[in-house]
């Protein structure tokens, strides 16, 4: 099984402190990587660093920012030397401050210009400067691995059925900014797979299904219903898939959307 360690290799994950975010860390961790946990609160990224099993340290990262992850990439080549893997994460799902408001708020055509303009900066602008900033590294060693987070609901429109409450009222509108910037990932992917293939960098995209998060009771009877293994994902369902992609064992692939969705895509 050794295809699958990760024994010396320096991981970089962005918005580690979400709910999958930690996973995702704990997964390259127990595989062997050093981690950098990178989110907007450094105090709390040292503080989950602190608890993983090999040697990893929390730095503090505004993806929309090109000084910021230089600063990142500094740090980590100072302390470890190489920027083997890194997981593009960090992402907005929009949410409603106001949930009586929410459903007017989240309709297309109220949908604000400057909610959409703050998910492609996080969404698909952090990727892309991750990305450059960080693969360029891969890039100049001749190796190194980027996955991707995409969406479900970047490769099929949203069921806004699932958000109808047991009353007929909708709770709200999955916002149109998630799936375009989720979409264009996937597409993202496939072009730096293309550009940096000479060059030894793997570029994937892993695609999750929905994760169970304390969310109405209504909704997860919903979504649950058209899932295929008939339940929402937990949080850990992804770290098979991540080390996967992560390692050896996926080293012919690159360009690639692997979809781990529980079958919600297959209907």
């Amino acid at each position: 099984m050794e295809i699958f360690s990760l024994k010396n290799k320096t991981a970089v994950v962005t918005g580690a402190l979400g709910l999958i975010g930690k996973e995702h860390c704990r997964a390259l961790s127990e595989a062997g990587a050093n981690v950098i946990v990178a989110d907007i609160d450094e105090i709390k990224c040292d503080e989950f660093a602190k608890s993983l099993a090999t040697q990893s340290i929390g730095i503090e990262l505004d993806v929309t920012i090109p000084e910021s992850i230089k600063n990142l990439r500094d740090k980590t080549l100072s302390s470890f030397n190489h920027i083997d893997i890194l997981v593009n994460n960090a992402a907005i799902n929009d949410m409603f401050e106001n949930p009586k408001a929410a459903s007017e708020q989240s309709k297309f055509e109220n949908y604000p210009l400057e909610l959409w303009q703050k998910s492609v900066d996080v969404n698909l602008t952090g990727v892309f400067l991750c990305s450059q900033i960080l693969g360029t590294e891969m890039a100049k060693q001749k190796s190194g691995c980027i996955i991707n987070i995409a969406s479900t609901y970047g490769i099929s429109a949203p069921d806004q059925s699932l958000y109808i409450k047991e009353d007929g009222t909708q709770s709200f509108y999955k916002p149109p900014a998630y799936s375009a910037t989720k979409g264009a990932i996937i597409m993202f992917t496939k072009y730096l797979a293309a550009y940096w293939g000479n060059s030894g960098v793997r570029v994937n995209t892993l695609t999750p299904g929905g994760v169970e998060n304390s969310q109405d009771d209504f909704f997860i009877q919903k979504y649950s219903e058209k899932t295929i293994l008939g339940r929402m994902a937990k949080p850990t369902d992804y770290k098979g898939a991540l080390i996967f992609l992560a390692s050896e064992a996926s080293s012919y692939m690159t360009g690639a959307n692997l979809i781990v969705d529980g079958g919600w895509t297959t209907w």
